[in-house]
């Protein structure tokens, strides 16, 4: 039994910034969107600039907070100021933190080889992000991997794919992986942290058709 519902693929576009973009989004189908509180990233939000996305999309948008080797109470006072609904821990955060937020979270785990199985199943929960594996940087890397492994991964929980998604693979990816979710941000990008609305189209297009 795959851990899959039947039904389309949903969608997440990840390191939005802007509240027009989030209401975009909503106008062109996406499911959920990521906002993202790594400093070192150029999609980077504050607390009001989130709170502002997540009141503005009110009850048609699942939002996710992108985290990395914060505290658990960190985490936890983000997610209280803003109004985010779940949690994504992207850096080397042991499973214990990642239990003291079930169930609105999950570990994002950066693929090497297949190895990557087994590190998934370490973390507790029923969703997990695979996405690709590149030194220094936790996420946002444009890279993709070995979709059998996250084909694997797909079978027994609830996977979001990740890593060098774009509106032209993106229906491929879907079809190898067969993944709860796909999530973008570089793909659909015309400069970091600012989404460009025909590609947004393309890409929901294109992972719903699949």
């Amino acid at each position: 039994m795959s851990a899959h519902p039947a039904g389309m693929t949903e969608v997440k576009i990840c390191g939005l910034t802007t509240v027009d973009d989030a209401l975009r989004c909503i106008e062109l189908g996406v499911d959920s969107i990521g906002l993202n509180f790594w400093p070192a990233s150029p999609r980077c939000v504050d607390a009001r600039t989130a709170r502002a996305i997540v009141e503005a999309g009110g009850d048609h948008l699942q939002t996710v907070g992108v985290f990395v080797d914060f505290t658990l109470e960190q985490v936890r006072k983000i997610l209280r100021e803003t109004g985010i609904g779940w949690a994504q821990l992207h850096g080397a955060e042991p499973p214990e933190l990642l239990s003291a937020l079930l169930p609105n979270a999950y570990k994002a785990i950066a693929v090497k080889d297949g190895s990557a199985i087994e590190l998934a199943r370490a973390y507790p929960g029923e969703h997990i992000l695979l996405d690709a594996s590149v030194p220094g940087m936790p996420g946002g890397t444009g890279r993709t991997f070995d979709w059998a492994i996250a084909a694997k991964v797909a079978k027994e929980r609830r996977l979001t794919l990740a890593g060098g998604l774009t509106p032209d693979n993106v229906a491929q990816a879907v079809r190898a992986v067969k993944p709860f979710r796909v999530d973008v941000a570089s793909g659909v990008e015309s400069s970091p942290g600012r989404k460009d609305p025909d590609l947004v189209e393309r890409f929901v297009d294109a992972a719903k058709a699949a």
